[in-house]
């Protein structure tokens, strides 16, 4: 079932511990509209496994107009689409071949997560108009003092990872779609946002839409581990969903009335793909069929109908095969859709 207490975390970062011990958390002490709370993150899997993460330095996603409206504090949220709610997969936040292994501390500079986020929480700390958003699940209010950083009541926000594809076991009844962790700054000086993802090794991919729990079977070549995606620049084999055929453009903002929309596809295979019973969904999860077949190593531009609808105000378009699993997705803003007759690239 999902989590309890899913709720974003908007203030001002004041102080840090670097994670050591055997649980290791990179902590970081907020200070929100006059009150103190606590982010603990994760930095190391309980099986002693590196985590696996992902730094955006210019992070681009229709969320971040949602985030502005926010006032400093503790806010639950609903783990829903539509909203500003985290969800690695369905939110299009990344590709999964982007999220890379990396030890807890390591010799050498900028090569462990303890200095990945160090390095943005010193440059926020030392900003005075730099804000930290956390995601995750709140605690607290306390009677005793915060273990850290000494403040009364002891509260703030954890599980700032993906919580979702745990293995059948301890961890499986935190499950859920639309509820996962991260961190992300606003730097308003540099008109600058910058995003930080974590995520388990032990975590597949791959989950079910309503339980959040694995529906692909563990990699066959690593039996003892869950489905593992391919590395973005080797052509995936048939039978691993992940980037077989990608979006690469879009057009959203038509320069006529009514508006005429496409998403552009590739196929990256090197065989014919049939796309009968594949979909594609926006923002608000609204889904339209597809049919035929798609050439190997051929683009195919796809007329959008109702009741998909890409908006001109930033959206997320995601494409799933006939088993209903996420081949592909991307994200587009506001900006980048506010030119009418252009079309929307996209790396994949």
């Amino acid at each position: 079932m999902p989590l309890n207490d899913y709720s974003l975390l908007k203030g001002r970062p004041i102080n840090n511990r670097l994670a050591s011990g055997s649980s290791p958390h990179y902590q970081v002490q907020v200070s929100a509209d006059g009150e103190l709370y606590r982010i603990a993150i994760n930095v190391r899997s309980q099986d002693g496994s590196e985590v696996e993460f992902l730094v955006r330095s210019r992070f681009e996603h229709p969320i971040v107009d949602g985030l502005k409206a926010f006032s400093e504090g503790l806010h639950p949220l609903e783990s829903k689409p539509g909203g500003v709610a985290l969800d690695f997969i369905r939110g299009n936040l990344m590709q999964p071949w982007e999220l890379k292994p990396l030890p807890l501390s390591a010799a050498g500079p900028d090569n462990d997560l303890n200095e990945k986020i160090d390095a943005y929480v010193q440059r926020a700390m030392s900003d005075e108009t730099a804000l930290i958003y956390a995601f995750g699940v709140a605690w607290g209010p306390e009677e005793k003092a915060d273990r850290y950083f000494g403040f009364k009541p002891g509260r703030g926000i954890h599980d700032i990872h993906f919580n979702q594809g745990n293995p059948a076991g301890k961890y499986a009844g935190d499950n859920g779609p639309w509820q996962d962790g991260g961190l992300i700054f606003e730097f308003p000086d540099q008109q600058q946002w910058v995003a930080i993802f974590l995520k388990f090794q032990t975590q597949a991919w791959h989950s079910d839409d309503v339980s959040g729990g694995v529906i692909l079977p563990p990699d066959p070549d690593h039996p003892n581990a869950p489905h593992t995606p391919p590395d973005r620049d080797h052509i995936p084999p048939l039978d691993v969903p992940d980037g077989l055929v990608r979006i690469i453009a879009a057009y959203v903002n038509d320069v006529r009335t009514p508006e005429h929309e496409t998403v552009t596809l590739l196929n990256t295979a090197d065989v014919d793909v049939d796309l009968t019973g594949w979909q594609i969904k926006d923002k608000q999860k609204n889904a339209m069929q597809l049919s035929g077949t798609i050439a190997r190593g051929a683009t195919l531009v796809v007329p959008i109908i109702a009741p998909v609808a890409l908006s001109n105000r930033g959206g997320i378009i995601t494409l799933l095969n006939a088993a209903g699993v996420k081949v592909h997705g991307v994200s587009y803003t506001r900006e980048q859709a506010a030119q009418p007759g252009r079309t929307i690239p996209f790396q994949s």
